[in-house]
């Protein structure tokens, strides 16, 4: 008995959502989302039981696309999701694990698989950060419980993984039931929260500013001498960064140039082998797999940096030191996200080091940071966006077998899988390439410009792109309501 073949029964083993037995209609859909929605909130309001005020939120600056919630039940969001599936697919790209995912029963064990890996993500994500001493328990709350911290801390540590399978399962309903899928809805919800925190919150930041943008002006304009802010090199800075224009400037650009994109493809005309006169067109976007890629990228970092910041928490700082979660010097350093202009203007990152007593870094040393990180979201984006297109089924020849079943053909040339797949790999492959190089251009240009609420050029980006999607699948799925023969033809009977 192969490998595979011992494995397969166990991953058939692992509890799933049911799949409808038929067509789900929209309203029905639109139900189960919102109300997965409502759940992921109610969720991230949680907090979780016997969780001491010192502990430290190791993913807090990843928490714009890991989709969590600081201290609450859903700590560790979509991580896990995330892990598993880079890990599967980089496994499965070196041919470690030898699957062809054209195939529908390597599919299935590549998805059984997936499900069983984000089981041990949970736990290898939570462990480390109970171990290390980042999430700690309250001693006050479990001597008035009568028990030791260790009970406390097994409670929190029990917590966070009934959070992590519930976000597993949850984002299986969305798939299944509902519209869209359940990773992209989580991350929509918590970067919409943070753009309208970042908005409207009155709440004052260690400066004294208040975090909002709207009450932020509404205050510099009551104490500042807005003359000298705008005609002095620092207080011009001050007005672009701290008064957050930059920031608003950068969101509004990087919504209206996804949008555009969103709507930027190449149509390969398709013709009915049957129906003469039926034709239609195969649209392959310029951001052909989508930007949930990039999640893929910031995900791998953050696990680079969980393991730097625990070998750094042992003493071990051969790859760099850390003050709270950030790194200050070492590989670490360059190997950490550019997540705004604190992070890339000298006068900036200057006062940033300081604050934190630790040694400022020489401009060579900003530059190579940026220039890392520019490598890996450019370069990552390309190798996980030809990943993610093999793993989901839109590669050529996929796609090619897709048209082909649904009887369809390229005009002009013979009705054999085949001919298809060949027209495919003439655009599927480049464009998918061009794609991954301009999602990974737009998103350094966000995360160095920084954008509204601290959402970081990554969650903007996908939040955009992720509701432009949405909303083509609402429309999608309202026209296959009004039309059954459509419906038919998609195979969703």
């Amino acid at each position: 008995m192969s490998f595979k073949e011992s494995l397969d029964p166990i991953f058939r083993k692992l509890p799933a959502v049911a799949s409808p037995e038929g067509h789900v209609h929209f309203k029905k859909k639109l139900m189960w989302t919102l109300g997965v929605l409502v759940l992921y909130f109610a969720l991230a309001n949680v907090p979780l039981f016997g969780l001491s005020a010192d502990s430290i939120d190791l993913f807090e600056q990843y928490r714009a696309f890991f989709a969590g919630a600081s201290n609450s039940l859903i700590l560790l969001g979509i991580g896990p999701i995330v892990t598993a599936s880079i890990v599967l697919q980089l496994l499965v790209g070196a041919d470690v694990i030898k699957l062809d995912l054209s195939n529908p029963s390597d599919q299935a064990f590549f998805q059984g698989a997936q499900k069983f890996m984000v089981f041990v993500m949970i736990v290898l994500e939570a462990l480390p950060q109970i171990m290390g001493g980042y999430i700690q328990p309250d001693l006050a709350l479990a001597a008035s419980l009568g028990v030791s911290g260790t009970i406390v801390t097994l409670l929190i540590f029990i917590q966070i993984c009934i959070g992590g399978v519930l976000i597993l399962f949850m984002d299986e309903v969305v798939s299944k039931w509902g519209i869209g899928s359940g990773v992209g809805l989580f991350i929509v919800a918590g970067v919409s929260q943070q753009i309208v925190t970042g908005l409207f919150n009155w709440q004052a930041d260690s400066s004294g500013l208040p975090i909002g943008f709207l009450p932020k002006w509404i205050y510099i304009i009551q104490n500042e001498e807005l003359g000298t802010l705008f005609t002095t090199g620092q207080g011009l800075l001050y007005v672009l960064v701290t008064g957050g224009i930059l920031a608003l400037v950068s969101t509004i650009i990087i919504f209206l140039l996804v949008v555009y994109v969103e709507s930027t493809r190449i149509e390969i005309p398709l013709a009915h082998s049957a129906v003469r006169g039926a034709r239609g067109k195969f649209p392959v976007k310029l951001i052909y797999a989508s930007v949930l890629p990039m999640i893929l990228v910031r995900a791998l970092q953050a696990n680079i940096q969980l393991i730097g910041l625990l070998l750094s928490g042992r003493g071990i700082n051969i790859f760099g030191e850390y003050i709270g979660s950030s790194p200050i010097n070492g590989i670490m350093y360059y190997l950490s996200p550019i997540n705004s202009p604190y992070d890339w203007i000298p006068s900036l990152v200057r006062n940033s080091f300081s604050g934190m007593g630790a040694p400022v870094p020489a401009v060579w040393q900003i530059g190579l940071h940026v220039f890392v990180d520019a490598v890996m979201l450019i370069g990552g984006g390309v190798v996980f966006a030809l990943f993610w297109i093999e793993t989901t089924g839109m590669g050529a020849k996929q796609t090619a077998q897709k048209v082909f079943n649904s009887g369809m053909q390229i005009p002009g040339f013979r009705r054999n899988v085949g001919s298809i797949e060949k027209v495919m790999v003439r655009y599927i492959p480049k464009v998918t390439v061009i794609g991954g190089v301009f999602i990974g251009l737009l998103t350094l240009v966000a995360s160095l410009l920084g954008t509204l609420g601290g959402a970081g050029g990554t969650g903007l980006l996908l939040t955009v792109s992720i509701v432009y999607r949405l909303y083509e699948d609402i429309a999608s799925e309202q026209m296959m309501e009004m039309h059954p023969m459509i419906r038919s033809f998609f195979g969703q009977d």
